[in-house]
């Protein structure tokens, strides 16, 4: 089950924490968005942003996670989630 984004909250319990992030990243992740945001955030905070989020991706999911739900390729052996900080 999703929520809309006018109910996305965070901090009542763990179940509406998943739900508001899940909702979160799916808003964050609209082309229109990530353009017009990518165009106002200075190099320190492009940077800072890849590392955290990069970071996430390393402790959260598998090597075959990364590249089949992430990146939505066949898994390789050559690349991992550390080759994209």
């Amino acid at each position: 089950m999703t929520i809309d984004s006018q109910d996305i909250c965070f901090g009542l319990n763990e179940e509406l924490d998943r739900k508001s992030i899940s909702c979160f990243l799916q808003l964050a992740g609209r082309p229109e968005f990530a353009e017009l945001l990518s165009q106002r955030l200075s190099e320190d905070e492009i940077h800072s942003l890849v590392n955290f989020f990069t970071g996430l991706l390393k402790r959260n999911l598998s090597q075959d996670e990364y590249h089949s739900v992430f990146l939505q390729k066949e898994h390789s052996h050559d690349h991992s989630p550390e080759g994209t900080s």
